[in-house]
């Protein structure tokens, strides 16, 4: 399982021109299922993103997390993190995780998050072709991937 993290003041997520999911600062997670993952991987995921401490403590020093903030969390599901292109320059998607099975894991991802944050979760639509416009703090963007973890 793989998740591109952005600190954000704000972000949103639309379909067909319809907000599916908006926060104001917090996290943006792109979240990319593959065939091979698990509970254990979201479980891995939703530690490390819930704990990172990437926000701005009363000194200005990048000493706080997410939670410590109580800021937003929107999820948008991302195939396209398990883009490979070791051969020519047409991405294949192989090791992406079948529709039904990343649909179950990307709930699973969330329902498991929602517990361990105050704040709703807001989320893209799976499947869908989404339109995502973010405002990235700092910048700060991480990439995680369950299956690499010393990355």
């Amino acid at each position: 399982m793989r998740a591109l993290i952005q600190r954000v003041s704000q972000a949103s997520v639309s379909v067909e021109e319809r907000i599916t999911g908006q926060i104001s600062y917090g996290l943006l997670v792109f979240l990319g299922v593959e065939s091979a993952d698990s509970v254990e991987d979201i479980d891995w995921l939703i530690k490390k993103i819930t704990q990172l401490r990437i926000f701005s403590d009363a000194e200005g020093k990048m000493n706080e997390s997410v939670l410590d903030q109580e800021g937003g969390l929107l999820v948008v599901s991302q195939f396209t993190l398990h883009a490979n292109i070791k051969k020519g320059t047409r991405p294949s998607f192989i090791k992406a995780a079948p529709p039904e099975q990343a649909k179950a894991l990307y709930d699973q991802f969330i329902d498991r998050l929602q517990v361990q944050v105050k704040t709703k979760i807001a989320c893209g639509e799976f499947g869908a072709n989404m339109q995502v416009q973010l405002i990235n703090d700092g910048p700060v963007t991480i990439w995680l991937d369950s299956k690499n973890r010393g990355y």
